[in-house]
């Protein structure tokens, strides 16, 4: 909205001409975001505590002192994220941008989903919230449409190359395009909505999930920037995606609305992002990489929440071919918790995990 009011008069006052660059904007964004989250902080958690009386069921097979510690915090913190983050990128991101409409589309419909599930699940009091299969049609749903979207920008657009559309570019290789034809919307779908629910089991110690999805989000509003650059594509030896800059935007709005959720959710925290923030920046993290054409990428940017993710399914699998759990209790953090780690032990573990995963994830885009 800003950019829309400001940059016209860029020829009469010169200064205006700092809003050409995704650069400035990246951190005003963040800058903006920030502040909301700051300042709307502590209201909407006075809120949620008025409205929720018990707060967020507590698992009763975790750890005593986590049942204890944490009962009657309140969740749905993710309204703050969402709030702070959809601010910031409308105020200050291009809005003629295709791309940016279908990342807030996404984070938007997720995080509805993730409100539903959230106060389903305080209403009820205990952990059964929306249906599982009915969660996951919306989110299909939802994701097919993301999908569908970005394949027809990349077709429409001028620059570059439309056989991305339904493409999977591979790490390590210059040039080398895996055409999926139809069944790249299949691909799409289960990158956005396999990221957004590998998040959400993440999401379990304070400030677990909010600072990997900041880590991540930072190494692919990098790669929006680059790709979106037919100069660095060509020194880099990555696809062209004509655009797909100004998500960096939205990355910046993002990144300055999770330092201020940060605030509020360091241990011990006093709120949590519930399913309302975790599935949203999960789906949103998984349509930033569709758009880019760097979805295999986020496997290893990401790899932390495919950890967690496959912990689960591990966990499942054999306890229903064998009767015997893998782990002590999954997801995997639940494991070290159950082990005796203290739980900053295992939360800054695991962020150090994260920031190495999104160093090796972002060499590849030079070795190729």
């Amino acid at each position: 909205m800003l950019y829309h009011l400001l940059y016209p008069l860029a020829d009469d006052f010169a200064v205006f001409n700092v809003l050409r660059y995704i650069s400035f904007r990246f951190g005003a964004a963040m800058f903006t975001s920030l502040i909301l989250a700051f300042a709307f902080g502590k209201p909407i958690i006075n809120l949620l505590k008025r409205k929720q009386k018990t707060g967020q069921p507590i698992r009763e097979d975790g750890p005593q002192r986590h049942i204890i510690e944490k009962a009657g915090t309140p969740t749905m913190g993710g309204v703050l994220i969402l709030f702070s983050g959809l601010s910031g990128t409308l105020l200050w991101a291009d809005l003629g941008n295709p791309y940016v409409w279908v990342v807030l589309g996404v984070l938007t419909g997720f995080g509805l989903i993730g409100f539903w599930d959230d106060y389903m699940k305080v209403t009820r009091r205990s952990h059964d919230g929306v249906s599982g299969k009915v969660r996951l049609v919306l989110e299909a749903l939802i994701a097919g449409i993301a999908v569908w979207g970005i394949s027809r920008i990349v077709t429409q657009s001028g620059g570059g190359d439309p056989a991305l559309a339904s493409s999977v570019a591979l790490p390590f290789f210059k040039d080398l395009l895996i055409d999926l034809g139809p069944m790249y919307l299949v691909f799409g779908v289960l990158v956005i909505v396999g990221t957004s629910n590998a998040v959400n089991l993440t999401d379990g110690l304070d400030g677990l999930a909010i600072v990997p999805v900041m880590i991540a989000m930072a190494s692919f509003g990098l790669i929006a920037y680059l790709v979106g650059r037919v100069d660095f594509t060509e020194y880099l030896q990555l696809p062209y995606a004509p655009g797909t800059g100004e998500l960096a935007i939205f990355v910046g709005a993002i990144l300055g609305a999770g330092l201020g959720f940060l605030w509020w959710n360091a241990p011990p925290a006093m709120i949590f992002m519930g399913d309302t923030g975790s599935l949203s920046l999960g789906a949103a993290l998984g349509a930033i990489a569709v758009a880019v054409k760097h979805e295999i990428v986020l496997a290893i940017i990401g790899g932390l929440f495919v950890l967690e993710a496959v912990s689960v399914i591990v966990q499942v699998a054999s306890f229903k071919l064998t009767g015997k759990r893998v782990f002590r209790m999954a997801p995997i953090h639940h494991h070290f918790e159950q082990k005796g780690w203290a739980e900053p032990t295992i939360v800054i573990r695991f962020w150090i995990i994260a920031l190495v995963l999104a160093i090796i994830g972002l060499s590849t885009l030079k070795l190729r």
